[in-house]
């Protein structure tokens, strides 16, 4: 029992990836009708975000110490951080610490910017391409926005830790009544955990009780007719796709402590991302929010090793398997509606 537990709660903290990202696929499709594989790498950007607050925050500049000498005598120079000596050590410290976090609000302008910026000059001349242009152009801005990122930050994977409050590791079995030390989980995936519930739970929210989010949702169901109300449902529409930017930088900004940055993480949880889209069901939120956690709980159980002993390999097709039997029983996915992809 504890060993299904823990799996669950390892399949939530990856589920709470795929369905933000795949939240933000959807929000681009039913807007705009864009099949967006270039939206993995807004995730990949978001997470270099935080990797670019952390350098920034840890810039310093070099003072004599005289309390600390060399082997001679002399004072040494130490380094110390410019947020130390601008707000003293102790706030210093605490915005170094804090550094993963606070990546958010170089993130939220920086990804407003990416995702208008990809809006406005390419995608936008693709609205009524066919399907496959789409993913072609996409794919390709993807592969070029990810050298562009190994570039300046290299290729290989960048440490971002996780605040030191929530660096380590607690007693969720003592917690729920399991007993002392049965299921031990770290902080920080509990946290990933209900940070993506509370967006999530705000998007929903959003879309449904805001007047924006309401003609909105109007215009995903019949776009004509919300423009002969004298609406710009196209500027609503760019906001929109500013805001699914947001939402995968965001995720992929809170990620990093879990997954250390490289230059193609996007492109790792982009496939992943789309086949849970495909599965939910291409246009619904909800399918991508409920199929974004079934199908990372079930990555979680595939890759138990009593799994892979029986059924080698197993944990790295599971999500293909299933989304083949869930289409081959239901080819509009688990939430699609009628109509969607089937021109």
């Amino acid at each position: 029992m504890d060993a299904i537990i823990l799996q669950i709660l390892n399949g939530l903290d990856k589920g709470s990836a795929y369905a933000l990202i795949a939240l933000g696929l959807t929000l681009i499709f039913g807007t705009l009708g864009v099949v967006n594989f270039a939206h993995g790498a807004l995730f990949m950007i978001g997470a270099f975000c935080a990797v670019a607050m952390q350098r920034l925050i840890g810039l310093s500049y070099e003072e004599i110490d005289p309390t600390r000498t060399d082997f001679l005598g002399n004072p040494l120079a130490v380094k110390v951080p410019y947020v130390e000596g601008w707000f003293g050590p102790e706030l210093g410290a605490f915005l170094i610490d804090w550094s993963v976090p606070l990546s958010i609000l170089l993130a939220i302008p920086v990804m407003l910017v990416v995702g208008f910026a990809m809006e406005r000059g390419l995608i936008k001349h693709f609205y009524k391409r066919p399907h496959a242009d789409q993913i072609l152009v996409t794919f390709g801005l993807a592969i070029v926005l990810q050298e562009i990122v190994r570039y300046f930050f290299g290729a290989n994977p960048i440490q971002t830790p996780a605040p030191s409050l929530f660096s380590g590791s607690f007693d969720f079995g003592a917690m729920v009544g399991f007993g002392a030390n049965s299921i031990i989980y770290p902080y920080w995936r509990m946290v990933y955990f209900l940070f993506a519930a509370v967006i999530i739970t705000g998007m929903f929210l959003f879309l449904r009780f805001t007047t924006f989010g309401m003609v909105v949702r109007a215009g995903m169901a019949d776009r004509e007719t919300v423009g002969l109300l004298g609406i710009n449902i196209d500027r609503r529409f760019t906001i929109m796709f500013g805001l699914a930017a947001v939402v995968a930088g965001i995720a992929g900004v809170m990620y990093t402590p879990i997954l250390s940055p490289n230059y193609h993480m996007g492109m790792d949880f982009l496939v992943l991302s789309f086949v849970v889209v495909v599965v939910g069901g291409m246009g619904s939120l909800p399918g991508a929010v409920a199929a974004g956690f079934l199908l990372g709980i079930l990555q979680s159980f595939a890759s138990m090793n009593e799994i892979k002993a029986l059924i080698p390999g197993i944990d790295q097709v599971i999500i293909y398997l299933v989304a083949i039997l869930i289409l081959l029983t239901r080819p509009r996915g688990l939430f699609g509606r009628q109509g969607v992809m089937e021109n």
